[in-house]
This record gives C-alpha cells, sequence and structure tokens, in this order.
C-alpha cells in the first residue's frame, strides 16, 4: 500500500509540474506583449513599465520561467519603478497590477468561500444521490423507482444558473424566508453561516445528486446482475450482507472517481454558483479577471483548479486501493 501511495504521488507532482509548465507559457509566452495585454489599451507608460519590471517581463522568457516556479517553491520580490518592492510568500503565484496585491492573497479572500459551499453541497450529492441510486436499483419497477428516475432526469436536464435563481426567486423574493446569500466564516457565527450557505447548497446538492442518482442506479442493477451476486443468494447468505457488503462495495468503486473528479473541479471555482448568489470565491474572481484581462489571476485560478483536480485523483487512486485491494497491483 505504501509503495502504490508513493508512485501515485510522484506521479502527482510530474503531473502538477507539467501544468504549471503549460500555464506559464500559454500566459506569459503566447501573447505577444504580456504587459500590455495586463495593463490594458489605456495604460500610461510609467505602468506599463512598473508591470515589465514587477512581473520580470524584459528578462529572457527562460529566465521568467525560473523565477515562477522558484516562487512557487520559495517566493518572489515583485520590483516597482518609484515604489517600494513587493514581498510574495511561497507559493507565490504572481502580483495583479489591476488590485496591487499579490494573487495569493485574492485566493487566500476567495477560497474559504469557496470550500465551504463545494463541501456541503457534496455531502448532500452524495449522500442523497448514491442512497437514492441504490435503493430504487433495489427496487427496480415500484413507485419509489419512478420518482427517482424522474427525479434525475429533471436534475440533469436543468441548468445550473435556472435552478439557482428559481429558488432564489422563491424562497428569498417570493416567501422571504431566506435572506440573499453573503459568506460568514464558520468560526464567526456558525448558525448564520450554515443559514447563508443553504441555497448555494442546496443548488450543487440537487444538480449533482440527480446524475448520481441515475449512474448510481445504474452500477447497482449491473452489479446485481454478476455471478457472484446470484451465487450469494443461492447459498442462502442474508440480504442485508448481499447488498451492503458485496453489491454496495463493487457498485460504489466507479462512483468514487466521479465524486473524486467533480470535487477537485468545483475546488477550482463554483463559477455559476457563486456568480448568482454574489459570493466573492475563486470562481466569481475569475469571472471577474477574465473582462479586465487579469492574467495572473486567470492563471492563478487555473493553477488551482488543475491542483485540486490532481489532488483528487491521487485521493480516489488511494481510496480504490482500500475498496478493492487488487488495484494496489497496478
Amino acid at each position: 500500500m505504501l509503495r502504490f501511495a508513493i508512485k501515485r504521488i510522484l506521479l502527482a507532482f510530474l503531473t502538477l509540474f507539467a501544468i504549471s509548465t503549460t500555464t506559464f507559457f500559454v500566459f506569459f509566452w503566447m501573447p505577444n506583449n504580456p504587459a500590455q495585454v495586463m495593463c490594458s489599451k489605456n495604460c500610461d507608460p510609467r505602468t506599463l513599465a512598473a508591470i515589465n519590471k514587477g512581473l520580470g517581463l524584459d528578462k529572457p522568457i527562460m529566465e521568467q520561467y525560473w523565477e515562477f516556479h522558484k516562487g512557487l517553491v520559495v517566493g518572489r520580490t515583485f520590483e516597482q519603478v518609484g515604489e517600494a518592492a513587493e514581498e510574495c510568500p511561497a507559493p507565490c503565484l504572481a502580483y495583479s497590477f489591476r488590485t496591487h496585491e499579490p494573487v495569493l492573497d485574492i485566493i487566500g479572500r476567495a477560497f474559504p468561500v469557496t470550500f465551504s459551499i463545494v463541501i456541503g453541497g457534496a455531502i448532500l450529492w452524495t449522500t442523497i444521490g448514491v442512497s437514492m441510486g441504490m435503493f430504487s436499483a433495489l427496487r427496480k419497477g415500484t413507485v419509489f423507482d419512478k420518482v427517482a428516475i424522474g427525479f434525475s432526469l429533471i436534475g440533469a436536464s436543468m441548468p445550473v444558473y435556472v435552478f439557482a435563481i428559481l429558488i432564489m426567486v422563491i424562497f428569498v423574493f417570493g416567501l422571504k424566508v431566506l435572506s440573499q446569500p453573503t459568506y460568514v466564516s464558520l468560526w464567526v457565527d456558525p448558525v448564520q453561516f450554515a443559514v447563508n450557505m443553504i441555497l448555494p447548497w442546496a443548488t450543487l446538492g440537487f444538480l449533482f445528486s440527480a446524475s448520481y442518482a441515475r449512474f448510481s442506479r445504474a452500477q447497482m442493477l449491473e452489479t446485481l446482475s454478476e455471478d457472484y451476486i446470484r451465487t450469494a443468494k443461492a447459498i442462502g447468505l442474508p440480504k442485508r450482507t448481499i447488498y451492503l457488503k458485496h453489491a454496495f462495495r463493487a457498485a460504489v468503486t466507479p462512483i468514487v472517481t466521479i465524486a473524486g473528479i467533480d470535487i477537485g473541479a468545483a475546488l477550482g471555482g463554483a463559477v455559476f454558483t457563486e456568480t448568482i448568489f454574489g459570493l466573492h470565491g475563486m470562481g466569481w474572481y475569475a469571472v471577474q479577471a477574465i473582462p479586465t484581462l487579469n492574467l495572473p489571476v486567470i492563471m492563478a485560478t487555473v493553477l488551482f483548479a488543475a491542483f485540486f483536480i490532481v489532488c483528487a485523483n491521487v485521493i480516489v487512486d488511494l481510496l480504490y486501493a482500500v475498496i478493492d485491494p487488487r488495484v494496489r497491483l497496478g
């Protein structure tokens, strides 16, 4: 198990290095003048010079590449024309001349918001979706099964922004039982934190759980048709043992993969949910950075999204080894 884990972690580091390299060249080498892009058309020469000097864009591309990756490990200093140098601690992702602050400070404000939305939503969609799909498979053809199928079809066909606006109109502006979501730290006021997160959690939970219910049902039905399940029934094993110990364990393995990737991708920024509810998370900052061509913020969002997806894949691989020991031989 330890050898398996080490191999997967080393592969993850190599993947992250390849992603960071690709991201750097896409953002800082392909544009003809990255400083001009970040500074906009109405940029004055002083600001343009500050960006060039601060981000080291006046240096050879390979030196910029080295400084970028060095900053990720040990941090770096951004020199500015006529102003004091800006220290950026590791992992230094760059400096935003739009907001005049290190990008890591922006990420530090945004990530707790995104993390709160995604983790709460993930608990809902995995619990509701998987449970509904499994019970639906065990009660195939019943009223419960038909209701579950209808639920999954509605959820899978409804866009995130439509459902988010719909529940906000109903519960905030119509019934007025909830207020417009605003982020309050869990450590400051746990009750208000939970109340404010109800609508974002419900949005992610409903839409994702619909897909998980459909997929879980299909996986469980396929597993129940396997020979070893029929053999277990023939020798008289209790239904509880057959369904929970054998069928569920086999059916849940592919679902772990999907859940890991979905959570990792969502941690990179739940764009629609954050934008519609006005929550300033990773997705919201990314949306704000695109029209202003704030390249450092966009690049940081890409890197963070990639980081969480890679980490999620590592966790999934390790969970696979726990659920199915045969995976360790791979």
